[in-house]
């Protein structure tokens, strides 16, 4: 399939599909985040503040963990290490980075973490939704070789069928989303449901999508980065959930 990764340019600008589709992940869940704060009796200059904290870090965040494990590749090229618009942005490096800067800020303005949390995780799983699609724009986070007779929905990408795991992880991540905007209305849901959700429900889908794809983030032979850190993450999660509820 041969996608143009860039929308339009101006003169010298280049403006790419893959930082629109950024943008518009940042614009809509930051909108989608300081509706649901306003109505959680947040004060949404102050969570706004939070926001424009957590977001640069988790730019740096998913660009720093990407870089440290393709560091191979970036020794040898460092002037590609800003070069974000080539991709390489590791959703995984970006939550850690933006939940360590959330939580200070939180404090600061007394603000909690689990009503902050709650009413960030269904933005967070939609902007990985839009998101997943700059990765198509990209030519990105594909699978490997299929059959397309036995898989009809697969598409042509670097000269082969292959399973487009940019499009699945985008549909779960849709799923997550439309599950947790149904959790937060439930009578019975406690502070802190929707984003232990969230985090089991990402890590679950990420866990299998991850195992189909061909450029994925190693520790070691056979050891993938983010089944790790899913995996561990959805257990941690899993947990904190049962516990919770025993100890309500």
């Amino acid at each position: 399939m041969d996608v143009n990764p860039v929308a339009f340019t101006v003169g010298p600008l280049t403006v790419r599909w893959y930082g629109i589709l950024i943008a518009m992940a940042v614009l809509l869940g930051a909108s989608l985040a300081l509706r649901e704060a306003e109505r959680k009796n947040i004060n949404t200059d102050h969570f706004m503040n939070v926001l424009i904290v957590a977001l640069p870090a988790a730019f740096v965040g998913a660009r720093l963990y990407y870089v440290i494990f393709n560091w191979d590749y970036y020794s040898r090229y460092p002037g590609e290490i800003a070069a974000v618009w080539h991709g390489g942005l590791a959703i995984h490096g970006g939550l850690i980075a933006a939940f360590i800067a959330a939580y200070f800020s939180l404090k600061k303005y007394g603000i909690g973490f689990w009503p902050a949390a709650d009413v960030s995780a269904p933005s967070i799983a939609l902007g990985q939704a839009i998101g997943r699609w700059g990765n198509f724009f990209n030519q990105e986070a594909y699978g490997y070789e299929v059959d397309p007779d036995k898989i009809p929905w697969a598409m042509y990408i670097d000269g082969s069928f292959r399973h487009p795991t940019f499009l699945y992880e985008s549909l779960w991540d849709l799923g997550v989303f439309l599950f947790l905007l149904w959790l937060r209305r439930r009578p019975r849901t406690k502070e802190g449901d929707v984003f232990l959700s969230y985090v089991l429900c990402y890590s679950v889908g990420r866990f299998f999508i991850e195992g189909l794809r061909t450029d994925s983030l190693m520790l070691a032979p056979g050891l993938r980065v983010a089944q790790v850190v899913s995996a561990v993450a959805a257990f941690a999660a899993a947990g904190l959930l049962v516990l919770r509820r025993k100890s309500a």
